[in-house]
Parts: C-alpha cells; structure tokens; sequence
C-alpha cells in the first residue's frame, strides 16, 4: 500500500489508524502523536457524540475521516474489528502489539490490580485478532516506548512533513 498526504504550509492532512488489542499501548501513543501533529484524536466509540443515532454518528465519523484529507491530521485509536469498517481506504494504518502476558498485567493495573477471570478470558480470547489485517507499521510496545513508537509512525510519513 502507499501512504498517500496532502501537505500545505507544513500542516499534516491525513488520518492515522493506531489498531491493536486493548492495553498494548495504542492511546499513550495517540497523545504523543497528538502533541506533534496538532491532531484530532478519536478512541473507539467516540464518534457516537456526532449525532443521536449509532448509524448516523458512523456516516459522520466516515466524513469527517475522509475530510482530514482536506482539513488537518486525525488519530484514530482502534481496538474493535468492527471499527476498522469506517477508515478510509488512504489512512496509515500502524498495528500496535505486545504479549498477551503484558497485556493482562496492563489491564490489571486498569482494575486496582485483580484481572478478573472472565476478563482474562476475553482478553485471551481478542488476544491477535488484528494480525492478519493490513497495516504499513507494526510496532511492538514491549520493546518501544510511547514516544519511540510515535517517531517511528513519523518517520514512515512523507518526508515533506518534518516534525
């Protein structure tokens, strides 16, 4: 796939798809990205305050996705399958991961530190349900830090973009 941008007087006009399974890292990455690219960052479900109903919240978001071409940088931070529906076929797609192991410690952390049994599960269950989907980057969280793994997404950017 290429990474397709518009660029204009050194603003980035893109959205960049961080994809991966809960706790590996994707959000704390958004915000770092998010500092450097003066980008609209989007989590999961976020999209739902654009209008009352789920559907026309969805054909919404897919617009607004599509105008960042046109109208500034967006991050959108995915850990659903069902959300990777309403990405723009010209995003930047990076899947963010780490071992399940840590991924359980994380979500622990999240739960005053007792991960319990069901939620274990689920996690295990999930656990690399994005990785046979295309991505242009793949980023392991358990050998980047936060702000690593930002400078590397900026470095896959087109070079007319110098953060």
């Amino acid at each position: 796939r290429t990474i397709q941008n518009q660029e204009a007087k050194g603003k980035l006009f893109m959205v960049i798809a961080l994809i991966g399974d809960s706790c590996t890292g994707k959000s704390t990455i958004a915000d770092c990205l998010k500092q450097k690219l003066d980008a609209e960052l989007y989590s999961g479900r976020d999209y739902l305050r654009l209008a009352k109903s789920e559907s026309a919240a969805a054909a919404l978001f897919r617009k607004k996705l599509e105008d960042a071409f046109g109208d500034g940088a967006m991050i959108y931070v995915i850990s659903e399958k069902e959300h990777l529906a309403l990405l723009p076929e010209k995003c930047v797609r990076v899947l963010i991961t780490a071992r399940l192991e840590s991924i359980q410690r994380r979500f622990a952390q999240r739960m005053n530190g007792k991960l319990p049994p069901p939620v274990a599960a689920m996690l295990e269950r999930k656990y690399g349900q994005f990785e046979s989907e295309p991505h242009d980057l793949r980023l392991d969280t358990e050998t980047l830090s936060p702000e690593e793994a930002a400078a590397a997404i900026l470095r896959i950017l087109p070079e007319t973009n110098s953060f």
